[in-house]
Formats: C-alpha cells, sequence, structure tokens
C-alpha cells in the first residue's frame, strides 16, 4: 500500500465534503429549506473520517517520522504549520457543533456562526490540502529513507485494516453519496 497515495485520495474525498458544507451553507443564504440535523452528520464525517481517520494517519505514522528524520524543516512545517491547522479544525468545528445547537434551539442569530465556521473550516482545510498534497507529501516522499517509507505503508496497512473491520470508509463513503443526493451535485 502507498500510504501517501492513500491520504492523497482521502483528501479528495475530504473536498467532497468540503463542497457540501458550502452547497448546505449558501442553501441557508438563501433561505432554502434545510435539513439542519445534516450538520451532524457532516460534523461526524469531519470527526470520524478527516480528523481520527485520516489525521490520525498523519500524525501517528508520517508527521513524527518527519520531524524525527528531517530536522528542522520537518520540524517546522509540521508542528507550526499542519498541525495548528489541525487543532483550528478541530475548534472550528466545535464552534459549529456549538452553533448547530443554538439553531436548533431556535437561535436564528447562530445562523451566522453556523455559517461562519463551517466556512472557516472548508477555507482551512481547502489550503490545508493542497499544501499537504503539493508541499508537505512530496517533501516525504523525496527525503524520507525508504525503509521508513515502507514502514509507514507498512503500518497504514495494518491502520487501514482495523478500520475495514469497522467499516469506516465505506460508512463515510456513504455518507457522502448521501448527502451530494440530497443536493443534487
Amino acid at each position: 500500500m502507498d500510504s501517501i497515495n492513500l491520504m492523497v485520495e482521502e483528501h479528495r474525498n475530504i473536498k467532497r465534503m468540503l463542497k457540501i458544507i458550502r452547497e448546505y451553507c449558501y442553501k441557508i443564504l438563501k433561505d432554502e429549506d434545510v435539513q439542519y440535523e445534516d450538520f451532524y452528520k457532516m460534523i461526524d464525517f469531519i470527526r470520524s473520517y478527516a480528523d481520527d481517520h485520516h489525521h490520525g494517519k498523519e500524525e501517528e505514522l508520517l508527521f513524527n517520522r518527519m520531524v524525527d528524520e528531517l530536522g528542522p524543516a520537518a520540524q517546522k512545517l509540521v508542528t507550526h504549520g499542519m498541525l495548528v491547522e489541525h487543532d483550528l479544525g478541530r475548534l472550528y468545528t466545535k464552534q459549529l457543533e456549538d452553533a448547530l445547537t443554538k439553531v436548533l434551539d431556535g437561535d436564528e442569530e447562530a445562523k451566522l456562526d453556523l455559517i461562519g465556521n463551517a466556512m472557516a473550516y472548508a477555507d482551512l482545510l481547502h489550503r490545508h490540502i493542497d499544501k499537504e498534497d503539493r508541499v508537505v507529501y512530496e517533501f516525504a516522499r523525496k527525503n524520507l529513507e525508504k525503509d521508513t517509507l515502507d514502514k509507514i505503508n507498512y503500518e497504514c496497512t495494518i491502520f487501514e485494516n482495523r478500520a475495514r473491520e469497522e467499516n469506516v470508509q465505506n460508512n463515510y463513503l456513504n455518507l457522502l453519496d448521501e448527502l451530494e443526493t440530497n443536493l443534487s451535485i
């Protein structure tokens, strides 16, 4: 298994969700009928697929090895770049969830916070994914030792086998299909 190619593929799935988030926010702006409960599904995708599953592989398998093996450049790129953005995405997700609760409790003004945090997350992740695909992953491919990349690939296979037992990929790809169908994307 080529773990970096898999992570790039997962980025494509995450971008599908970012498009869904944007479409739902636009429907709110246009005062169209919105199933606000669907935002809980989006939050679940963000936390379970994008963060636990995808960022879990990056943080547990790739980034730590980059820092250990590639020195100050990787330290700066990973610790002061990618990991900070992962945490910022978690903050936006928490604030999105808080706003959603308020909206569902009847607070119309909280729709501003819902849209603001959803779009902040989507914008952050679009830029973050672009940096990882074009810079971080290529830096890792070109500079990590072959043995290190082989070990990452092996550990990624184990990680994915566990996820397969829990049906992670299928569950969240089906969720993407469902939400895209709801929006006619």
